[in-house]
C-alpha cells in the first residue's frame, strides 16, 4: 500500500467512525445514517421522510457537530423568502449600484446545508434553490458563484403533492423514510439520548471538510465496468415496474455506488453496491416494490467486503413474526395483565403489522396477517 492509499484509508476509517458514533447516540437510525454517509462521498443530496419527533433535525445537526465546516440550517415556510436563505443585498456596494449579496453565515458558505420541511417552499425561492440542488451553483441577477456545499438533506412529514414540488423532490436523489423505533428499542433510544445530554464534544470523532472533499474526488477512480451489467439490468426491470428513472437519475446514481465501493475501501463496485437504489422511490408505495427488485441482484453477492448495510438484513422474516404474535396473544389472555403491559401489546403488535407489509411472499403474507388481524380484533373488543 503507497502513501496514497494510506491516506485514503485513514481518512475512510474516520469517515465510519463518525458514522459509528451517529449509531450510538440515535438507535435504530443506521439506515438513514449509512446513506448521510453514501451520500457525503458522493456529493448527492439526501431527503428524509417522516412524522415529527423521529430524530431527523438531531441525526442531521449531531453529524454537522462532527464536520469542521460551516452548517446552515433552516426551516422553510410558505413565507420563506430569498434573503432568508441567501442573505440580503450589501447595502454599501447597492448604494454604488452593484447588487451583491451579503452571504455571511448563509446558504452559499455553507458545508452541510439542511432545509427543514423542504416541501413548504413557495415560487420566490424555488428557482434558486432548484440551482444549489442540481448544479451547486448560486445566482442572483448577474452574480453567479460556485458553492462549497458538500450535502443538502431534506426533509417532511408528507411527499410533494403539486408539480412544482415535485421539481424540487426530484433532486434528491436518494430518499429514505425516518419512523420510530421498535417499541422492543426504546430503551435504548431513551439511555442513548439522555446520554447525548451530558456529552460536550471532546471526546468525539470528526472529519473535515478538505478530507471529505477528497474522498468526493476518488469517486470518480472507482471501476464500475463489473456491476454495469447488472446495473442496466436493474433499471430495465424498474422502468417496467412503472416507476421513472430518467437518464439523468441514472447517471447519477453511479456515484452513488461507486460512493459504496470507495467506503468499503474498494476501487472497483460489485453488486452488492447496488443496495443503494433501493432509495430511489417516488411514493411510498414504491418502497417495497423497489427492494423487492434489487434484492434479487444483491442477494446473488457473496463477497466478503460488502457494504455494512447489505449484511444486515433488514428483511422481516415471517416465521419470528407468526411467533411473536402467538406470544403475544398468550400474554394478552392472562387474567391478570397491567395496564402498561396492554399497552405495550398493542404498541408492539402496530409495529408487527408494519413488518408484515414488508414481506415479500404472498402467501407467506397472509399466513402472518391472519393471527395479527384475530389478536387486534380482540384488543379492540376489551377496549
Amino acid at each position: 500500500m503507497n502513501e496514497t492509499q494510506l491516506a485514503t484509508h485513514l481518512t475512510i476509517d474516520k469517515l465510519k467512525q463518525v458514522l459509528q458514533h451517529l449509531k450510538k447516540v440515535f438507535v435504530g437510525k443506521d439506515e438513514i445514517i449509512d446513506l448521510m454517509g453514501i451520500c457525503l462521498v458522493g456529493r448527492e443530496n439526501l431527503f428524509i421522510l417522516g412524522p415529527p419527533g423521529t430524530a431527523k433535525s438531531a441525526t442531521v445537526r449531531e453529524l454537522s457537530k462532527l464536520i469542521d465546516g460551516q452548517t446552515f440550517e433552516y426551516l422553510l415556510t410558505r413565507f420563506t423568502e430569498p434573503n432568508e436563505l441567501f442573505g440580503p443585498f450589501d447595502i454599501r456596494k447597492l448604494r454604488e449600484g452593484d447588487l451583491v449579496t451579503n452571504t455571511a453565515g448563509m446558504l452559499p458558505e455553507a458545508s452541510l446545508i439542511f432545509l427543514d420541511e423542504l416541501l413548504n417552499a413557495n415560487s420566490a425561492i424555488l428557482n434558486s434553490l432548484l440551482m444549489v440542488l442540481n448544479e451547486r451553483i448560486f445566482r442572483r441577477g448577474r452574480e453567479t458563484r460556485k458553492l462549497p456545499a458538500l450535502m443538502v438533506i431534506g426533509a417532511s412529514n408528507h411527499l410533494p403533492e403539486d408539480e412544482a414540488l415535485q421539481a424540487l423532490f426530484d433532486r434528491f436523489l436518494i430518499r429514505v423514510k425516518s419512523d420510530n423505533v421498535d417499541p422492543q428499542e426504546l430503551n435504548a433510544v431513551l439511555n442513548a439520548g439522555w446520554v447525548l445530554e451530558q456529552q460536550h464534544g471532546s471526546d468525539k470523532p470528526a472529519i473535515s471538510v478538505a478530507e471529505i472533499a477528497s474522498l468526493q474526488a476518488l469517486t470518480a477512480k472507482v471501476d464500475l465496468q463489473e456491476v454495469r451489467p447488472a446495473y442496466i439490468e436493474l433499471i430495465h426491470k424498474m422502468r417496467n415496474a412503472g416507476l421513472q428513472v430518467s437518464d439523468r437519475r441514472a447517471v447519477k446514481l453511479q456515484r452513488m455506488i461507486a460512493a459504496s465501493a470507495l467506503i468499503c475501501k474498494r476501487n472497483k463496485a460489485i453488486p452488492s453496491d447496488l443496495w443503494i437504489l433501493k432509495h430511489i422511490w417516488d411514493t411510498e408505495e414504491q418502497r417495497e416494490i423497489i427492494a423487492n427488485i434489487v434484492n434479487v441482484i444483491i442477494v446473488t453477492d457473496i463477497s466478503e467486503n460488502q457494504h455494512p448495510r447489505v449484511k444486515e438484513n433488514t428483511k422481516p422474516d415471517a416465521e419470528e413474526i407468526y411467533k411473536e404474535v402467538q406470544h403475544l396473544t398468550e400474554q394478552w389472555a392472562l387474567p391478570e395483565i397491567a395496564m402498561a403491559e396492554r399497552s405495550s401489546i398493542k404498541d408492539r403488535l402496530v409495529h408487527l403489522n408494519n413488518r408484515c407489509e414488508w414481506i415479500g411472499n404472498e402467501a407467506q403474507r397472509k399466513y402472518v396477517q391472519e393471527p395479527i388481524d384475530l389478536l387486534w380484533k380482540q384488543i379492540m373488543q376489551s377496549a
